[in-house]
């Protein structure tokens, strides 16, 4: 059992007014809030080790390469890859798939095809495009239904010997649904295709096994689970890291340089060129601690409560439809009401201090599924209470009769 009131005294912004009322924080699938233990860690970073890595002799680079390498081994351990080396920090997950893409430009040729499904963020459509557009390659989709879900069989219609890439989210940061990866993966193993997971919507729910689930690359953020922004993780399969040209060129990246050639530096440096986001990588670890601490089961346990305690008191609101209504489902809620857009409810609610994400959430190919401009996206967090989720209730309906 959770001690929520606790756990929100860890959160110093959630103790803050907004537009003169308490803030009711519900815009976690865009960004996370960050506990006093993770603020705390950057702050004693720069106090106390600032300096460069993997480079100076003197004590303060040898303190920062050690936390920064330690914070890569918890990152390991936690999301189960087999070594260390698998486990490249990045800026976060759009920089890992772009690594990725960029890396698949000289394996791909005109007429390889790459899978991607309907429920993507524009992050995991827009490089696979472009990857295409450049290599010849076809993109092809996983329709979704009325649902919210993947449509598998028309997934196994879609996979052939010409299939050389399968990338999907493992929860949908529009809809929260959550796929079935699993099934996927091994799918699209199948016929010899390589699987890449973007699970930015994942990591702050639940603990992706990365070994168990034989996903070849699985890209995540830090700053949607209580990390620094402007960090992230590229896990990757040692045979896959060792394929694939590096991404960047520059300082650290390399094993040897001289003006005829140069070699590159073993896993992981061979694709962390340049001085890293080194306060981001330390604190990211103190982050998975902190989570690691309150308990993934513990955490999934509360949220698809706050999930369906959000989801019955919605619909109590007349004209109200919920999006992506599915049986497997992350904290998210989806939604929108007869006749009024939007943005119009997301900047009243505002007003009384509800912090929700409108739009179309960099998913506009869900929206048009739908045939609508956006939603009202209420994502919840392990801080989060039911009486928050009330006040929300009752601050969309005085919206609803201003806008009616």
């Amino acid at each position: 059992m959770l001690d929520i009131q606790k756990i929100r005294a860890d959160f110093p912004i959630l103790s803050q007014t907004v537009n003169g009322k308490p803030l009711v924080y519900f815009d976690n699938g865009a960004t996370s809030q960050k506990p006093q233990i993770v603020i705390d860690a950057e702050v004693k970073y720069y106090q106390e080790i600032n300096a460069n890595i993997h480079r100076g002799v003197h004590t303060l680079s040898q303190l920062a390469t050690d936390a920064y390498e330690i914070s890569r081994g918890k990152v390991k351990d936690h999301i189960n890859a087999k070594h260390a080396h698998e486990v490249l920090f990045t800026s976060g997950t759009t920089h890992g798939i772009n690594l990725v893409t960029n890396g698949f430009a000289s394996i791909l040729k005109p007429g390889d095809e790459v899978i991607v499904s309907s429920l993507e963020h524009h992050s995991n459509i827009v490089p696979w495009q472009m990857l295409c557009e450049k290599t010849g390659a076809t993109l092809k989709v996983i329709p979704m239904n009325e649902n919210g879900e993947l449509i598998l069989e028309e997934f196994d219609a879609l996979l052939s010997e010409k299939t050389k890439v399968v990338t999907v989210n493992h929860i949908s940061n529009a809809l929260g649904i959550i796929n079935p990866i699993k099934y996927i993966i091994d799918k699209a193993h199948a016929v010899g295709s390589a699987v890449l997971i973007d699970g930015a919507q994942a990591v702050p729910h639940l603990k992706p096994n990365v070994q168990e689930l034989d996903c070849d690359f699985y890209a995540f953020s830090g700053h949607k689970m209580c990390g620094p922004t402007g960090t992230g993780i590229l896990y990757g399969k040692e045979e896959w890291l060792n394929k694939l040209p590096p991404y960047q060129g520059g300082g650290e990246m390399i094993k040897e340089v001289t003006f005829e050639k140069t070699t590159y530096a073993d896993l992981p440096h061979k694709f962390e060129a340049g001085t890293p986001n080194i306060a981001g990588g330390i604190v990211l670890g103190t982050a998975i601690d902190y989570l690691n601490n309150i308990g993934f089961e513990n955490i999934q346990e509360y949220e698809h409560k706050l999930l369906e305690y959000a989801t019955k008191r919605l619909l109590e609101i007349e004209g109200l439809r919920i999006y992506g209504t599915g049986k497997n489902k992350a904290s998210v809620v989806s939604f929108n009401i007869d006749g009024i857009h939007p943005y119009d409810i997301g900047s009243i609610i505002d007003k009384l201090g509800i912090a929700v994400r409108t739009g179309h959430h960099c998913a506009q190919p869900i929206m048009n599924f739908f045939c609508i401009p956006g939603t009202i996206r209420a994502s919840f967090s392990f801080y989060n209470t039911k009486e928050e989720i009330d006040q929300m209730v009752e601050a969309v309906k005085k919206a609803q009769t201003m806008l009616s």
